[in-house]
């Protein structure tokens, strides 16, 4: 299934039904009054959080959602059936924009939020409604009024509780893979992760963690080069950035710094957060390799995901940052 997580809608809530014209008919009453009853109101468009999904790929082949118009008020003061809501489901983490104006509408985050996107129509009134001692017998009732219009962007943010950033092959793939059941795709060329990937980590006392595995990043990814531009708002919710960096580097410093200056250039939310810088693949480091003692002011953890060297120390180090709100 194709990962999207971002998309373009409209929207249109049902109109409301007409009002209607009608008299009593009644035996030995010769002029019955007016009993023309309301028109139903218009359905709504709404969008609401389902947990059993993960992406916004359902919604890629439907292109307008119209919800249902209410039903015409009949005789006998009989107020029309409203329209039936349409229910959109969404994943958690989708925000919902007005694409004309920007505004958002909702920032849907757990199951049971929902927005609505499009609102129904106000049925019409009755003749029975426009009654009076001056004019007993009114002929005329109000049409239905136009459901909403709304062309809507859905944009989906991953909620994860720890980002993993790096250069293409810094093995945060692998390291996802060692620490939870998600099963990335990896191999030894860049850009092998092409979508945000997932795990759940177990961390003490019952307690867990998400870790979201964000796609390679390029000098320039602000640009729109590479993949980063594209998924590094995923990471915008985290708690928490590990850092990795291949101990393959030939300047670790420098990477680092060209991956905060990513960060930087792309938002003041994404600098901002805790982070934790990692060497990775440390299995391949010799005598005389050059690991910098500090980055950013904090030791560097050396971890490789193969001989599983380093990597509690990071699940208890970015489990800290999530639990204690560091």
């Amino acid at each position: 299934m194709d990962f999207i997580d971002e998309i373009v809608l409209r929207t249109k809530g049902g109109a409301g039904g007409d009002g209607c014209v009608s008299f009593r008919r009644e035996k030995y009453v010769a002029k019955g009054g007016p009993d023309g009853g309301d028109g139903g109101h218009g359905g709504a468009v709404v969008f609401s959080v389902d947990t059993n999904i993960s992406t916004l790929f359902d919604l890629k082949h439907r292109k307008l959602y119209k919800a249902e118009s209410g039903k015409q008020g009949r005789g006998k003061k009989m107020h029309g059936r409203n329209g039936h809501d349409i229910v959109v489901a969404v994943p958690p983490g989708t925000l919902v924009f007005d694409n004309d104006t920007g505004e958002l509408l909702g920032d849907l985050k757990q199951a049971g939020d929902r927005v609505v996107a499009a609102r129904g129509g106000n049925g019409g009134w009755g003749n029975t409604r426009f009654a009076r001692p001056s004019r007993q017998a009114p002929d005329y009732a109000y049409p239905g009024k136009p459901g909403e219009e709304r062309t809507v962007r859905l944009e989906l943010k991953l909620l994860a509780d720890v980002g993993l950033v790096g250069f293409p092959n810094a093995g945060k793939s692998t390291f996802l893979s060692k620490v939870s059941a998600a099963r990335p795709k990896i191999a030894a060329y860049p850009f092998t992760t092409l979508v945000p990937n997932l795990g759940i980590v177990k961390y003490y006392d019952y307690k867990s963690f998400v870790i979201a595995d964000i796609p390679g990043l390029i000098e320039g990814a602000h640009k729109g080069k590479g993949l980063g531009h594209q998924f590094l708002k995923h990471i915008e919710r985290t708690r928490i950035l590990v850092v990795l960096i291949s101990a393959e580097t030939e300047d670790i410093e420098k990477e680092y710094e060209v991956i905060l200056n990513e960060l930087k250039k792309f938002g003041k939310k994404l600098i901002s957060k805790k982070r934790l810088p990692v060497i990775s693949k440390s299995d391949i480091i010799h005598d005389g390799h050059n690991v910098p003692e500090l980055l950013d002011g904090i030791k560097p953890i050396c971890m490789s995901s193969v001989t599983g060297e380093g990597v509690k120390q990071v699940l208890d180090a970015a489990g800290k940052a999530v639990f204690s709100g560091e």
